[in-house]
């Protein structure tokens, strides 16, 4: 076993992961979002689940608004150590439409259906 090192992750150019976060009890994909190395961090050190947000240039602790929290399970790396999945028990919906996931639209024969209503 190795000690864990943020920086042997790889980042893209705005220095972001990827991370796809899972439902640890049922396997769901909830939604994906992007880690900083600070929030990979930050997400190893409390246990809940904190990603980049891009559009505010600041760490966003899933939940913390809304009260729809993912805390960690365990965190996992593929093979390339170029995206995360985080198995996380959610509170609430992950998705900010009110949405137990973000995946919940089909493409179905060039037709795109809603699978799911906001909750």
């Amino acid at each position: 076993m190795a000690v864990f090192d943020p920086a042997t992750l790889v980042y893209d150019a705005n220095g972001l992961i990827p991370c796809i976060a899972q439902d640890a009890a049922t396997g769901e994909v909830l939604m994906m979002a992007w880690m900083s190395r600070d929030a990979v961090v930050r997400t190893l050190e409390t246990g809940r689940v904190t990603y980049w947000s891009r559009s505010r240039q600041a760490f966003w602790v899933k939940g913390e608004s809304s009260g729809h929290v993912q805390e960690l399970v365990e965190l996992r790396l593929d093979c390339d150590r170029d995206c995360l999945l985080a198995l996380v028990h959610q509170t609430g919906p992950a998705c900010h439409t009110n949405r137990r996931v973000c995946f919940y639209t089909a493409l179905r024969d060039g037709v795109e259906v809603e699978l799911m209503a906001p909750e």
